[in-house]
């Protein structure tokens, strides 16, 4: 498998001839970006590689589809080149085209000739604090799994806060990469709330899957993610058992054997 991080929450994965791309987000910086209920946020970068330079894209998994920092104007003007769009049931309907929602533990599968079957699950994410998700709205992580995986799937996180529905996922499956959303979201109207994880929230959840890699993303720019790279290093450094061991940074723009 190989994994480019592009920038933010966007990501190109590669495996077995499949192109799959998660949130994309393809503006230039600079913009100011509003997330409702007074909620907003610039973009200070953009990404590392140009859309037009990104080729053929087989799948997008968009976490969901209403923050900009996660679909922003020009990751939507790709949707419909791709050959499907797995998102929440909402943002599907929103969207519809090519786009098919997912329920938290629903799942399907992406067939091509002479390519391996991936199947593709949905799992719980809760983009905030509890009983927020009339306000934040529905969000989904996604977990890869095809033939010839040694040691578990492959997780995307997505936008979400360490709570019981990723401890689920701890218990229902074996993840061997994991990409972390991390950033530990927070604006001023709400004050120190979060609406991503934290490193500190990583580290539990590593402690829990125990994967042979975790990826970290959606750390960098953006205004509103509060925790980057130094401080997400120093909550794992401390963690006992190990647990950082096995965090892995990957350089923004460069494909990368996982």
């Amino acid at each position: 498998m190989r994994l480019t991080h592009i920038g933010g929450p966007t990501a190109l994965i590669e495996v077995g001839g499949w192109r799959l791309l998660t949130d994309p987000t393809f503006d230039p910086p600079g913009r100011r970006y509003g997330f409702g209920w007074g909620a907003a946020s610039h973009k200070i970068a953009g990404p590392t590689v140009r859309l037009s330079k990104l080729g053929r894209i087989d799948a997008v998994l968009l976490s969901h589809d209403h923050h900009g920092d996660n679909l922003d104007d020009a990751g939507r003007a790709m949707l419909p080149s791709a050959g499907v769009v797995l998102t929440t049931v909402p943002g599907a309907k929103r969207l519809g085209g090519n786009a098919l929602g997912l329920a938290p533990w629903g799942a399907t599968r992406l067939e091509k000739p002479n390519r391996p079957t991936i199947e593709v699950t949905a799992t719980p994410c809760r983009h905030g604090p509890p009983m927020s998700r009339l306000i934040t709205g529905d969000v989904v992580g996604f977990a890869l799994s095809w033939d010839g995986q040694q040691d578990g799937v492959l997780w995307v996180t997505g936008d979400t806060v360490m709570y019981d529905g990723l401890r689920q996922v701890a218990d229902r499956l074996k993840v061997d990469t994991a990409l972390l959303h991390l950033g530990g979201v927070r604006f001023p109207v709400t004050g120190p709330v979060r609406y991503s994880m934290t490193g500190r929230g990583a580290v539990e959840l590593c402690r829990l899957l125990r994967p042979r890699t975790a990826i970290p993303v959606h750390y960098e720019g953006w205004s509103h993610f509060r925790q980057g790279r130094d401080a997400v290093d120093g909550q794992f450094a401390e963690a006992p058992g190990g647990i950082g061991q096995n965090l892995r940074w990957v350089p923004l723009g460069v494909p990368v054997a996982v």
